[in-house]
């Protein structure tokens, strides 16, 4: 068994790209800058450096996504890491990306990409309705 779960929050690097496939289904790439903290081994201070993720998310909730990001705007993400390899101009290439299953917005519409002290939380439209949960089921009654 293996599994393939990412969580990363953190800051657009580029506005988003919105494309379609040749099939018509939207696509919605960018890229998001996520923070390492290590100790300067020669200073010894803490340092953020930063990681460049590329992200993408498909479908119609990508368009609705799409209205809502800028550069600078900060996410939280949840979606599964994918590999891909191409070649261009004779030379392969590869990148390993998050498809993106859930995504939500840290800063509000009217914030910027400034406003990191005042959070806002909006979460993306979901593709499927939640299942109600009935109060009536407790852990006595599940069976393992």
């Amino acid at each position: 068994m293996s599994i393939n779960r990412v969580i990363i929050s953190g800051n657009l690097t580029r506005d988003p790209e919105l494309r379609q496939t040749a099939s018509g289904l939207p696509v919605l790439g960018f890229g998001v800058a996520v923070n390492d903290r290590r100790k300067n081994q020669q200073t010894g201070e803490w340092e953020d450096y930063p990681n460049f993720v590329d992200c993408t998310m498909f479908g119609t909730r990508a368009e609705s996504v799409a209205k809502f990001l800028s550069k600078g705007s900060k996410v939280a993400i949840e979606g599964k890491l994918r590999w891909s390899q191409w070649e261009r101009d004779g030379q392969k290439r590869s990148k390993i990306e998050v498809i993106i299953d859930e995504l939500e917005f840290m800063t509000s519409r009217n914030d910027g990409p400034s406003a990191s002290s005042h959070q806002s939380s909006y979460s993306a439209p979901a593709a499927s309705p939640a299942p109600e949960v009935n109060a009536s089921v407790y852990d006595e009654d599940i069976p393992f």
